[in-house]
């Protein structure tokens, strides 16, 4: 099932930009209500992240109860009083910089980064929204299970393809990270209770769904015929409705889209920008530091899809309905309201937290060194 709003939500919309009208007057339904953060040279990077998880209720509201009732760090309190300065006003995060130990404000830097970043340095009791947790399971023919240890993520990597001709499905992407591969031939894995190498199926499996899933687009990636990091400008299909599909026991799990980062430009000169679902209404807004915009509807993008003008649509594959984007980079997706509703309570008690980005560097790493190894 996807989502009926035909809409793209990155380029070529009719849109309102934030202006406060006078009272009374008509165009009131359309001020926005939200307020942006204040760019300090390039921090544009940490500024969209920020507004995601400030947008992101259940996350904002984690935050200021806990620095309120328990004993907080100086990163939780400065996190809280940013949020409660967005509540009313536009706000500057130069004390979020300086806990996060950024001394270059001019410097470009990567969001997906320093998301994880913030996150790690927030009490688990907060961040605990977006855990997740993978394991690795490999089978061998004779259905002998060899399960490595839980590996905590705060988002899922998704590897792009080089080309300009062709279009990245997120769809597929996840149905192919999920999906496993065997090992045979050279690849094939010794088993213990086999006493021998054998054939065998690899896996990873999702052990806790987080209530928010966080996927990376790895448009960075290094260039061994330019011996750099380069960046991949490639087309991506990005569906409303996301299916993490129903693995070993583990049932299926329905999201939607409600927030991207983009990043335009290139590697060293981008700028990111964020457009955002409200949770208390059914309106998109994009944060472009202070400047805010509520998107207003879709006949403008309408005509210019007809007449062919429109480079990122959004488009009706089958019955998927997607946005098809340049430059998406994160996606938020949060758990269907049905879903939560009637998801029972999981303990997370004996779950490895993410606690370090080394931790999950090195968890990635080795999910990646699997896949290579299997040529999945």
């Amino acid at each position: 099932m996807f989502s009926k709003q035909r809409f793209n939500l990155w380029n070529n919309m009719d849109y309102s930009p934030n202006k406060k009208p006078r009272k009374g007057s008509p165009e009131n339904y359309n001020r926005c209500t939200y307020y942006g953060l204040e760019n300090q040279g390039a921090t544009c990077y940490l500024n969209s992240v920020l507004q995601v998880l400030f947008m992101t209720k259940d996350f904002r509201e984690a935050v200021l109860k806990y620095v309120d009732e328990k004993p907080a760090s100086d990163f939780d309190h400065s996190l809280a009083n940013l949020f409660k300065k967005l509540q009313e006003d536009t706000a500057e995060t130069r004390k979020i910089t300086r806990l996060l130990g950024i001394s270059n404000v001019y410097e470009q830097r990567d969001a997906a980064e320093y998301l994880e970043r913030v996150l790690t340095l927030t009490n688990p009791d907060i961040s605990k929204t977006f855990h997740g947790c993978l394991v690795n399971k490999i089978t061998c023919t004779k259905g002998h299970i060899e399960t490595d240890r839980d590996a905590a993520f705060w988002h899922l990597p998704l590897p792009l393809m080089d080309s300009s001709e062709r279009v990245y499905s997120v769809v597929d992407g996840i149905d192919k990270f999920f999906r496993g591969s065997d090992l045979s031939g050279k690849n094939q894995m010794y088993c213990d209770q086999c006493d021998d190498k054998v054939d065998a199926k690899i896996k990873d499996v999702m052990k806790l769904h987080p209530d928010v899933l966080i996927l990376l687009l790895k448009r960075f990636e290094f260039s061994y015929s330019y011996m750099s990091y380069v960046k991949i400008n490639q087309d991506v299909d990005v569906p409303y409705i996301l299916q993490i599909p129903e693995s070993d026991g583990v049932e299926s799990q329905t999201y939607e889209l409600y927030a991207v980062v983009d990043h335009v430009g290139d590697l060293r000169s981008g700028h990111y920008t964020t457009t955002i679902k409200s949770p208390d209404e059914d309106n998109w807004y994009k944060f472009d530091d202070t400047r805010i915009t509520l998107y207003k509807s879709q006949s403008s993008l309408d005509t210019e899809i007809s007449r062919g003008r429109a480079s990122n649509t959004s488009q009706r594959h089958g019955s998927r309905q997607f946005s098809r984007s340049r430059s998406a980079y994160l996606l938020f997706y949060r758990k269907k309201r049905a879903d939560i509703q009637n998801t029972k309570e999981v303990s997370t008690s004996e779950i490895v937290q993410p606690t370090t980005n080394e931790d999950i560097d090195q968890d990635c790493e080795k999910i990646s060194k699997r896949e290579e190894a299997s040529g999945r």
